[in-house]
């Protein structure tokens, strides 16, 4: 009795993978890889190390000319100013 059951039930699920195969089954979408493109992100890079060297340019300019005046402010209290 128990055989049959088992039997019974292998070949129920054997025909519904049978039909799922048959009728294509549940519609798996692809996955869309988006390929690097190392050459457009070499050319961001190198704006971009082009205009920190503008800044660096500017900032050493500063420095350079003595225009640059520093003003340091102690804290009245001794907790560094935190209230």
């Amino acid at each position: 009795m128990k055989t049959g059951r088992l039997l019974s039930f292998v070949v129920v699920l054997q025909g519904l993978i049978l039909l799922g195969q048959w009728t294509g089954g549940p519609r798996i979408s692809t996955a869309g890889a988006q390929v690097a493109d190392p050459g457009a992100q070499r050319i961001a890079m190198t704006e971009e190390l082009r205009k920190t060297n503008q800044k660096l340019d500017r900032l050493i300019s500063l420095l350079e000319s003595g225009k640059l005046q520093v003003t340091a402010i102690m804290p009245d209290s001794k907790d560094g100013g935190a209230r």
